[in-house]
Order: C-alpha cells, then sequence, then structure tokens
C-alpha cells in the first residue's frame, strides 16, 4: 500500500445517510487547507462495537461501517477505503458474506480484529484474526492484523499471524518509541516483512479530563503501557504548540528507527476525539518529516 490513512469513524446512526456525506466533506475540507489531500490515499474506517464498561466517554449507536463507506464514497475523489471488521462474534459462513460484501464495495483492505476489551473468552467463539487471513488470501489483497507492540508474548502471536497470510499489521496508537525495540527483535528472529501501518494519534487538551485515549491503550500491570499513558497525560496539559510539538517528536524518533529495518511502511493518522483543525495541522508536521514514497527524510 504505502499510504497515509486518515481514520474516520461512522458518524452516529441517527445522523442517517446525510451524516456520511457531511463527515466525509469536513474531513475532505480540512485535509485540503491542512496540506493533506494529496497526502492521504486512504480512509480507514473502525467497526464501532461495545467493549468494557469502564469506557470513559459513552459509546452511541453508530453507522455500520459498509453504509459509511458507500454513503461517503462519492465525496472523497480518489481517495481508497481500509476497514477494520471484528471476526469473532461470527462464524465462517456469516463472516465470508460481510467480506465479500465490503470487497465487492471497493475496500481495498480489511484489518481483522479479534477480541475486544473486557469480552469473557467464551463470548467470542467466532473466526480468529489468525484464521481470518488464511480463509481471504484469495478475495481481499491486503489483509491486516493488529500488532500491539507493548503487549505480552505479541512476538510470537504476530510471527504466527504473518505465517498464516497477515500481508499488514496496523499498530495500535503509539504513544513510545516501544515499536523501535519490538521490530528490531522481530526482524532477528522471523523472515516475514508485512507492511506495518505505523498508527500515531493526536491528543487534545480535553483528553486531561475525558482520558479516552489513556483508555484505549489501557493494559493494567504493564509497564510499558504504563509509561505510555504518563505521556499522555504529561502533554494533555500543555499548549497545543508543545503537544504538536511532542507528537511530531515521537513520530521523528519512530520512524528514524524503523526505517531500515526492511519492513514496508505506511502511516495511519488517527484523532480519537475526531478530526480537527489542530489534528490536522499536527498531522501534516509529522508528514513533514517522512511520508510513504519520500526518497528521503526532511531535517
Amino acid at each position: 500500500m504505502r499510504t497515509v490513512a486518515l481514520e474516520l469513524v461512522p458518524p452516529e446512526l441517527d445522523a442517517g445517510p446525510g451524516g456520511a456525506v457531511d463527515e466525509a466533506r469536513a474531513a475532505v475540507e480540512l485535509c485540503r487547507h491542512h496540506g493533506l489531500a494529496d497526502r492521504v490515499r486512504h480512509v480507514m474506517i473502525p467497526g464501532i462495537i461495545a467493549e468494557d464498561s469502564g469506557r470513559p466517554v459513552a459509546l452511541t449507536p453508530r453507522m455500520d461501517v459498509l453504509d459509511f463507506w458507500e454513503g461517503m464514497r462519492p465525496s472523497i475523489g480518489p481517495i481508497k477505503g481500509l476497514c477494520a471488521q471484528v471476526t469473532v462474534f461470527q462464524d465462517k459462513e456469516q463472516l465470508s458474506d460481510r467480506v465479500l460484501r465490503l470487497r465487492g464495495a471497493g475496500m481495498d483492505g480489511i484489518t481483522f480484529v479479534g477480541k475486544p476489551h473486557g469480552l469473557p473468552v467464551g463470548d467470542a467463539l467466532g473466526i480468529t484474526p489468525q484464521e481470518a487471513v488464511a480463509l481471504f488470501r484469495d478475495v481481499i489483497p491486503h489483509r491486516g492484523v493488529v500488532l500491539i507492540p507493548t503487549r505480552r508474548g505479541e512476538l510470537e502471536r504476530f510471527d504466527a499471524k504473518c505465517a498464516h497470510g497477515a500481508t499488514f499489521a496496523l499498530t495500535q496508537l503509539l504513544y513510545s518509541d516501544r515499536i523501535v525495540d519490538f521490530l528490531k527483535e522481530f526482524a532477528a528472529r522471523s523472515e516475514h516483512r508485512p507492511e506495518i501501518l505505523l498508527s500515531f494519534g493526536f491528543v487534545p487538551g480535553v483528553e486531561q479530563h475525558a482520558h479516552l485515549i489513556e483508555w484505549l491503550i489501557h493494559d493494567r500491570g504493564n509497564d510499558h503501557v504504563r509509561q505510555e499513558q504518563e505521556f499522555v497525560v504529561r502533554i494533555a496539559a500543555d499548549s497545543f504548540a508543545q503537544r504538536r510539538d511532542a507528537l511530531v517528536d515521537l513520530y521523528r524518533r519512530i520512524l528514524d528507527g524503523v526505517h531500515d529495518l526492511g519492513f514496508p511502511l505506511s502511516i495511519h493518522l488517527e484523532a480519537p476525539y475526531g478530526v480537527s483543525e489542530a489534528a490536522c495541522e499536527t498531522f501534516a508536521a509529522m508528514l513533514d518529516h517522512w511520508s510513504p514514497g519520500s526518497t528521503e527524510e526532511s531535517s
């Protein structure tokens, strides 16, 4: 893919078909205003599902990924689509039907996602992401899995997913450079070189009160995650300029660290509280340092 993907969360279900158009047009205009229009080549649409009850921001019913994509597509020009699809609530027949519909609607790639936060294993008896990337080898060209570099046992888990047919990995939101050491160790242990879709998330000032990002990345008892949470808490209290500079510095350190490890690289940009002027300004500053397809990194 070698792409920049901007995440767009489906609008609230009550917004109706017009909500998809409004959401897409607003994002396109913000991208155009901040010089991102020619850089963003995909939108990434996550499937919004209920997780554990500790979510600090209420989860309202959202438009289905497929409906959102079909509604927005005429408004985004040549931009292609990527999406995330939870697999564990469906059997083989149900998931196959869903994947064929997504592919038929023009989805370029799918990230297959497993059990959500807080869900008992017994409630997730469907297809695993590892099984899904093998099952749909001949259906979808870009078959992704989630990569959480701070998670225990992730090296072995990720290697198995690659062996089953994953062509790319969508990382969890990165708020430390832990991914650098992870990919160095993975490159030393495995011959697999899937494309890595590095995820960077904007941190707005409201995070210091709402704590959504802190919750999204939580993993109780994990010191790597605790350090990332502390970083988010610290910069959330800073001015916009300080937050932007801290996030751009993190982006630089990660890209400089992984650039020569042999993995194809793409960038995933996410604004957990919604795409905004401040988020787009920060994303543009990140891409000024490096973006997929550039021949060299700017200083």
